[in-house]
């Protein structure tokens, strides 16, 4: 949050979008040193999808506070309703293939694996409440029920201190309304893509004190390739309710099915070189399978005190389970056209809760307002996954895969699989602190503090083995922000972070947790009263202790030596340029050492991530002239060469995107959207020699038709 004002003669007071000076009567040369703290106005920003624009005033994401984006001393990013609806986003790596600073190892929409800084985001908090993500599992959120989408990039120990050095994302519910409103959406496109959506909010009382919102969303994503259908439904439902002036109880159920026949990429050819093959060859069995359900619920109590304080008694709880089964290329392409078959299979059972108790509270000190944050939070996760992956299905060409008998991979005992059947178990208990302390007007300067209780235990059924550990690690936190004016402001930060290992010891132990550590500094701006938001920055982060293969390469144990170094730089731009004229812009470079190797497969993935990427889009509706109820749109995603562990290269792309709408009045608009304008054909991800060799998507129409009330 932004703060001005002095104690002069004068009491401070919280109003509209800063603390305001208000004079008091006093006699001649008395100084009247009195506060008024009142409140952070952001905890009443408005929603995305009513302030419209492509920014918003602030975000949550990593603060637990609300605070100005130029007061978070880290790079963070939000992409709001408006955003997302403009480029017709439906999951959250859709929406990150789009968004700078992030990476997408693409699967089926829905199931990608999302990276920042070369580290993936294996969580995915929703109002700040944390749940596993595992793109394998299919726990990749659908956007349909979120007002904005909040991003950021590294280390995010002290309120999330055992997730990836990546950072964290969190979504903003949409929240039910007092005022009665609503959508009915359609959405067709090629490549048998279809949308339906609907959305009803509105009070349920005459008072407006009980308010409700249901949205219900069927998606069936664009088959690019052959058989690979991939269909989505999902409903949510919401109740906010006022149990006095300052306490407001909130309860929220999330359901997501998805429904997939798995594609799994490309083999390479006989020399190890990518394949030219149309865009939607398939390798794979035609009965190919991936179902999951994903069930949220989510529990919020809220209470405004006196004097300005502000307290969050929340939980969320996650019941998931997929199944899979499929098969897909074992191997390269012979010279005779010919590839082994292989499979895997899985039937996974997850549990997550996520608890959250916090207290905000503004303070004066030294003249200016300040603020600190307390609170305690738990989370439990519970993972049962009985998987098995065999190379056993034989041997066929291209064409033939496809007509495979079909093999039940977890239970044929007539088939040679490699399987586990293991309980992965992490619960945590933790507290933490944060102070934003003003020692004068223009510095701020944020520390914190994390202590956590974590205990990991890991579970192999099969050969009834069990490990666990446990240990109450101290994760710090320091940032500080200079306003050089009113609309730029220098910043720099330190950030811990650690993340517990399934690996095991020469003596059959898990291995200590990896500990990383991240130095960021950079530049913000704000402009055109917070509409457009504009960050320059340079990290480098240190990721210890990862686990290693030892010098004896017959043993079967590892060691926890692995040592990454990653350094990069920054440019976003995002906001309106004009109350018509939106953009999002950004340009990210990324450098990774390897000081000590750790595991082939993990130090892999750093050479998929490219040392450039540029991402832009822009959007103009015309409001006047022979135009006006047009809108116009195009944007541009290019990324570097990528390269593979196993030496699989691909080039360098560029693809444009671009759109036209027209609303007709307040009620009806038409949008046209057309992906890869110019049909590029590229490689969006390269892997080994059998699989995850991705081709990019071809060019795609998509007509949406939108009616609100």
């Amino acid at each position: 949050m932004r703060y001005t004002g002095c104690l002069l003669g004068s009491s401070l007071l919280f109003v509209g979008s800063a603390w305001a000076v208000e004079p008091q009567a006093s006699t001649e040369g008395e100084r009247l040193e009195t506060l008024t703290v009142e409140g952070n106005r952001l905890y009443d920003m408005a929603s995305s999808e009513d302030a419209g624009g492509y920014t918003t005033d602030a975000a949550t994401v990593g603060t637990k506070t609300p605070a100005s984006l130029r007061d978070i001393p880290q790079s963070i990013s939000v992409v709001t309703r408006e955003a997302m609806d403009d480029q017709n986003f439906n999951t959250l790596d859709e929406l990150a293939r789009r968004t700078p600073g992030m990476r997408v190892l693409n699967n089926d929409n829905g199931r990608s694996s999302i990276y920042a800084r070369g580290y993936e985001y294996d969580e995915a908090s929703i109002d700040g409440l944390p749940a596993p993500m595992q793109s394998i599992n299919g726990t990749v959120p659908p956007l349909s029920m979120f007002d904005r989408v909040e991003v950021m990039r590294g280390p995010s120990g002290l309120f999330n201190s055992t997730s990836e050095m990546g950072g964290i994302v969190n979504l903003v519910r949409k929240r039910p309304t007092a005022d009665f409103a609503g959508h009915l959406m359609g959405r067709a496109g090629a490549h048998e893509q279809h949308v339906l959506e609907g959305d009803i909010r509105g009070a349920l009382d005459q008072e407006g004190h009980v308010r409700g919102r249901l949205i219900a969303n069927q998606t069936q994503h664009p088959e690019f390739v052959d058989h690979n259908d991939n269909q989505q439904q999902n409903v949510y439902l919401a109740l906010d309710m006022d149990l006095n002036a300052s306490t407001m109880l909130s309860v929220a159920w999330l359901h997501d099915k998805k429904s997939i026949t798995v594609n799994n990429g490309l083999p390479v050819g006989p020399e190890g070189h990518l394949l030219d093959l149309p865009r939607s060859r398939f390798v794979g069995a035609t009965w190919n399978d991936f179902d999951s359900q994903t069930d949220d619920g989510i529990v919020e109590l809220t209470h405004r005190f006196a004097h300005g304080g502000y307290g969050r008694v929340a939980a969320r709880y996650s019941d998931r389970s997929a199944d899979y089964n499929y098969a897909f290329g074992g191997s390269a392409l012979a010279d005779d056209g010919t590839l082994s078959v292989a499979g895997t299979a899985g039937d996974i059972d997850q549990r997550a809760l996520a608890l959250d108790a916090s207290y905000s509270q503004p303070f004066e000190a030294l003249g200016q307002v300040s603020e600190f944050v307390v609170g305690t939070d738990y989370k439990h996760f519970r993972t049962d996954s009985f998987t098995g992956r065999t190379r056993g299905l034989g041997t066929t060409t291209l064409a033939g895969i496809e007509d495979i008998a079909y093999v039940d991979i977890l239970h044929d005992t007539s088939v040679r699989v490699s399987r586990a059947n293991t309980r992965e178990t992490q619960e945590e208990l933790g507290v933490y602190s944060k102070l934003t302390f003003r020692p004068i007007e223009d510095l701020a300067l944020i520390v914190g503090g994390r202590l956590s209780d974590y205990e990991v235990k890991y579970e192999e059924r099969l050969n009834d083995a069990e490990d666990q550990r446990d240990g109450h690690p101290f994760t710090g936190y320091a940032g500080a922000v200079y306003d050089l004016n009113a609309q730029h402001s220098l910043y720099a930060s330190y950030a811990e972070v650690f993340k517990p290992q399934t690996a095991q010891d020469a003596s059959g132990q898990l291995l200590k947790p990896r500990e990383g550590e991240q130095q960021e500094v950079g530049l913000k701006g704000s402009y055109l009263d917070g509409r457009l938001n504009m960050r320059v920055s340079a990290f480098r982060l240190q990721d210890h202790h990862r686990a290693a293969a030892p010098e004896d390469t017959t043993a079967n144990y590892n060691v926890s030596k692995g040592k990454v170094r990653i350094q990069g730089g920054e440019f976003e731009l995002s906001g309106n340029l004009t109350p018509q004229w939106a953009v999002i812009a950004g340009y990210t470079y990324i450098d990774t050492q390897v000081k000590v190797a750790s595991t082939s497969r993990d130090d892999g993935i750093f050479m998929l991530m490219p040392h450039h990427s540029v991402n832009l889009w822009t959007q103009y509706q015309f409001d006047r002239g022979l135009l006006q109820g047009f809108e116009m749109g195009a944007g541009v995603t290019a990324l570097s060469d990528i390269e593979s562990s196993q030496g699989v290269h691909a080039g360098g792309y560029a693809v444009v995107d671009a759109m036209l709408g027209y609303t007709f009045d307040e009620h009806l608009s038409t949008q046209l959207n057309v992906r890869n304008l110019f049909d590029r054909d590229y490689y969006a991800r390269v892997g080994g020699q059998n699989t995850f060799n991705m081709l990019g998507e071809p060019m795609t129409v998509e007509a949406t038709v939108r009616y609100d009330w």
